[in-house]
């Protein structure tokens, strides 16, 4: 049996056909998932494989709707509501910390990409349904690397940085000026800090060239007022 007579039969309407395309979303969004919860993000494996099934069990059923006799099913209707449906779901990953950081967006995108991953195969577009897979994986695994090694080395950081209140921030702005640093924004932090004699600032830097953020911030630990800081 070649391999576009394989294909044929896993793109058409046979129950077998659907069975196996819905276990391939599901075993597809598993990986994707994995590749999450190994980072600690807070979406896995079971949401990811969920998410994948449900939307390819929706195509599925809305291809199924449009070809029984006398019925006009609307082809485009069910998939729509699954991309809405899912864009809440992601929606709910995201969080903004009291530090003004923004986490869980990449854990929505690839949620609504899984989705669509989902209704592909469940679709029986299998070509792109693999294809997107893999373009997810890369996304997640390869640009992400490349990615943190360009945010690591910019020219622009914001620090999150616990001070003595007994001129900690008069002697970090002198030092940061004495390295040739302009500093963007400097607000002082709602949050409660780690030691009650101590201030926390948010604080925007313009290096004016590419630096090493994680040696910054070593240097930036160093100094004798300085109790806490970190990337943010």
């Amino acid at each position: 049996m070649s391999f576009s007579t394989i294909l044929e039969f896993l793109q058409g309407n046979s129950d077998i056909a659907v069975a196996i395309r819905l276990f391939l979303a599901t075993v597809f969004g598993s990986v994707v998932g994995w590749e999450r919860i190994a980072r600690h993000h807070n979406a896995g494996i079971k949401t990811f494989a969920l998410v994948s099934l449900g939307s390819a069990v929706a195509t599925a059923l809305n291809i199924y709707l449009a070809i029984l006799p006398g019925l006009n099913a609307d082809v485009s209707r069910i998939p729509a509501g699954v991309v809405s449906g899912i864009g809440f779901l992601g929606a709910g990953t995201i969080l903004v910390t009291g530090r003004k950081q923004i986490k869980g967006l990449s854990t929505a995108a690839t949620l609504w990409v899984t989705s669509c991953m989902g209704m592909a195969i469940g679709a029986g577009y299998l070509v792109v349904g693999i294809v997107c897979f893999l373009l997810v994986a890369f996304s997640n695994l390869v640009l992400m690397q490349f990615s943190n090694h360009v945010e690591q080395n910019s020219r622009y950081m914001s620090i999150y940085i616990e001070v003595s209140k007994s001129h900690g921030v008069t002697k970090l702005t002198k030092w940061m000026e004495e390295q040739g640093f302009l500093v963007v924004s400097m607000t002082k932090s709602k949050e409660k800090t780690l030691q009650a004699s101590d201030t926390g600032l948010m604080i925007d830097l313009d290096f004016g060239k590419k630096l090493n953020h994680n040696g910054l911030i070593n240097m930036i630990s160093e100094q004798e007022y300085v109790n806490y800081v970190e990337e943010v």
